[in-house]
């Protein structure tokens, strides 16, 4: 079964649209649980309304693949919140859910595409982790129904 590990929005870019600049200082803030809005995003996320139709309104990552790029890079205590993605999963194959709908707590969401790493990630986790995460970077999402999302712990729950 799956759940939500983390959960995660930020008001400002770090990254996204950064390139040959400096990264950004905008906090990723840990949520107990987020508020999904039907074709714009998460409340509170700097996603949120960013363009019609966006491909990104939210994103996952799979915490399976996150533990083993900590122990891949040798950073054992990097914070989850380093990848900056919206949902940290146990349990889920995000890569199958490409093209198709799906609902994770009776929020339904179609998955649009990889979310694929960049350059970035080699300074937010570790050199050799944008090389590391090709195909398996998470996936982007377009929310198709309102809903909150809760985090959820212990296996199962």
């Amino acid at each position: 079964m799956s759940r939500i590990e983390h959960l995660f929005i930020s008001p400002g870019h770090n990254f996204f649209g950064h390139h040959g600049g400096p990264a950004g200082e905008h906090a990723i803030v840990a949520v107990e649980e987020v508020e999904c809005v039907s074709g714009r995003g998460l409340r509170g996320d700097r996603f949120l309304d960013y363009k019609p139709d966006y491909k990104g309104q939210i994103t996952f990552f799979a915490m399976e693949v996150f533990e083993a790029l900590r122990g891949t890079v040798g950073r054992p205590d990097t914070p989850p919140s380093a990848v900056r993605r919206n949902v940290l999963t146990w349990g889920l194959e995000l890569n199958t859910l490409i093209g198709r709908e799906f609902a994770v707590q009776g929020v339904r969401f179609l998955g649009v595409e990889e979310c694929k790493p960049c350059y970035w990630m080699d300074q937010a986790v570790a050199p050799g982790a944008e090389e590391w995460l090709r195909g398996r970077g998470g996936l982007r999402a377009k929310i198709l129904s309102d809903g909150w999302l809760r985090r959820q712990s212990g296996p199962g729950t």
